[in-house]
């Protein structure tokens, strides 16, 4: 789902000029970035392969609260140099990938970090469905490429087309990688 969630911060970028772009792909994809040295030290795990293919055991970072904390810890240190709405916003854009990993994945969502009360976990389970999941995740990608051109082409008409251009093509290799699992 990250060409999805990247083209929900080129949507973002679309409405928010101001933001830097760089920080809107970090936040984007925050969650799977502390992801990364939880599932290299054993402590998240993923069970099976490929796109959508697995159960994602992302107990701390993938958690409802474990989102939201870091949502909110991103948007605190963001606010501090690019200003309160700024972070806001980044804070706003960390947890929506909580969110669109809600309709993807399978039932491995906790409440609560490290699944605390084993409680039930959520995911909408759109992965199932691989073809259906790329197609919203490529018109997903779309969306936000062609809103993000849309902005850039009336700021500044003679950088959009180059603008448009590199960020169609950043969305094809993200999308691309995503698929083959990259």
């Amino acid at each position: 789902m990250i060409a999805g969630h990247f083209g929900l911060a080129a949507a973002v970028k679309a409405g928010r000029p101001a933001i830097p772009v760089w920080t809107l792909m970090l936040a984007t994809a925050w969650l799977d970035v502390v992801f990364v040295p939880l599932y290299l030290s054993g402590v998240e795990t993923v069970d099976g392969e490929g796109y959508g293919g697995g159960i994602i055991h992302a107990d701390y970072t993938h958690s409802l609260i474990g989102a939201l904390v870091l949502a909110a810890l991103f948007g605190a240190v963001a606010s501090r140099w690019l200003g309160r709405q700024a972070g806001l916003v980044l804070g706003g854009v960390v947890f929506s990938h909580w969110l669109l990993d809600l309709v993807v994945h399978r039932a491995d969502l906790p409440i609560l970090p490290g699944n605390a009360g084993d409680l039930p976990t959520f995911g909408f389970g759109l992965w199932r469905l691989p073809t259906v999941s790329a197609v919203v995740e490529l018109l997903m990608l779309a969306v936000g490429i062609g809103l993000y051109w849309r902005a850039a082409a009336k700021r500044d008409p003679k950088r959009a087309r180059t603008l448009g251009l590199s960020a169609a093509a950043f969305g094809v290799v993200t999308l691309a990688a995503d698929l083959l699992g990259v």
